[in-house]
């Protein structure tokens, strides 16, 4: 796996914390971990969801990178997508004298036991990426703005039929064309945010005709992909193929929300005779994470976009705020309405993404070294 090069953390970074006594789990009062021991003498621990997915991996060294650099000791863990493992790996984490948590969930409704002890212990919790649900003990979030991300994948999927253009003005093509829509996990907190972006922004074009569903499955319960399986994906396609195209009816895209769903898709469609590329006939099929494997069929003309959400930088505010709340200090938040989490309206820090289509792979995946030019010749991570 590629080393990210991490933004230099300290006084710096720092300077951009608003310097006042936090009010959530981790404002224990006087002997904080930040005002009491030097920083080689603070354990973080961090808890992601899994290994199975380049952008989790990718996520996790960025953040025990920029943890390390910043002076502090990291335990980071992967939960293999298991439920149970999460939860026994974050009691472990407290159990073990963590300082600070920084978790990404599997199950945004499986932790509350966890967070009761990590607030009994005084241990603050950075929900990282997902957002931890149905529990008072979560300090702070660190995101992107999700709802966009659903408007970007949708938008993706207009301007490859034609409808608009990468600048957002309206494109040459009329229609109709046929689309399917696929959804996120529903455990996940991100899931509906995605969804919701996306269909506010298709639903004009439903309404007047352009865009239609030939399947019926227009509702997200429908769409969900469990655990953002590629797999899973790759069955509902070859499902809604046989149900609603066997009689020759063309699909122009596919709305999808994640790299290895499109692959997925991309497989059974392929198996069914479409393509190989999109200029062979292969509908037009959004993603998200810049995956090196789908960032590879971006530039071969296979997938048609996806959404880079550049985990350095979401890594890089998650070391900020861990850092403002070992020093004492209130993190940064630029959102403090809109991420509710069923008992309280987290305070977040939303960060920016960008759209990657074809001819932007150089100059924002590969200048910024995100991935080499080989990288995404070949398909795979170095």
């Amino acid at each position: 796996m590629r080393k990210y090069p991490f933004v230099a953390l300290g006084m710096a970074g720092m300077l951009a914390l608003t310097a006042c006594a936090g009010e959530g789990a981790g404002s224990g009062g006087d002997d904080q971990p930040g005002e009491s021991q030097a920083p080689e003498d603070v354990l973080v621990s961090v808890s992601m969801p899994t290994q199975t997915s380049e952008r989790w991996i990718a996520d996790g060294e960025a953040v025990q990178t920029g943890l390390e650099e910043a002076g502090y000791e990291v335990d980071l863990q992967f939960a293999n997508d298991d439920i149970p493992t999460q939860g026994r790996q974050i009691d472990q984490m407290i159990t073990s004298g963590a300082d600070l948590l920084i978790i990404a969930p599997i199950d945004g409704t499986a932790l509350s036991s966890q967070l009761d002890a990590a607030a009994a212990a005084d241990i603050p919790v950075i929900s990282y990426d997902r957002l931890i649900r149905d529990s008072e003990h979560v300090d702070f979030y660190v995101t992107f703005d999700n709802y966009q991300v659903g408007v970007a994948q949708a938008t993706s999927v207009l301007v490859g039929l034609g409808l608009l253009n990468e600048d957002g003005s309206e494109g040459d093509a009329e229609g109709p064309f046929n689309i399917e829509l696929f959804a996120g996990s529903l455990d996940d907190n991100n899931a509906p945010y995605f969804w919701q972006g996306a269909m506010d922004t298709l639903q004009p074009y439903f309404d007047d005709g352009t865009l239609n569903v030939p399947s019926g499955q227009m509702d997200i319960e429908q769409a969900a992909i469990l655990r953002w399986s590629q797999e899973t994906a790759q069955e509902r396609m070859e499902n809604l193929l046989t149900s609603a195209y066997s009689d020759g009816t063309e699909l122009d895209g596919v709305l999808s929300p994640f790299d290895g769903i499109s692959r997925g898709i991309i497989t059974a469609l392929q198996n069914d005779g479409m393509g190989p590329t999109i200029e062979d006939g292969l509908p037009i099929i959004s993603g998200q994470d810049a995956e090196i494997a789908s960032v590879h069929l971006i530039d071969e003309g296979v997938q048609f976009a996806t959404i880079f959400k550049d985990t350095r930088k979401l890594a890089n505010q998650a070391v900020l705020t861990a850092q403002a709340f070992l020093s004492g200090a209130e993190p940064e938040a630029n959102d403090t309405e809109t991420y509710d989490n069923g008992v309280l309206v987290v305070p977040s820090y939303l960060l920016e993404f960008d759209t990657i289509y074809a001819d932007n792979i150089q100059e924002l995946l590969v200048d910024s070294e995100y991935w080499t030019a080989d990288e995404v010749a070949s398909g795979v991570a170095e």
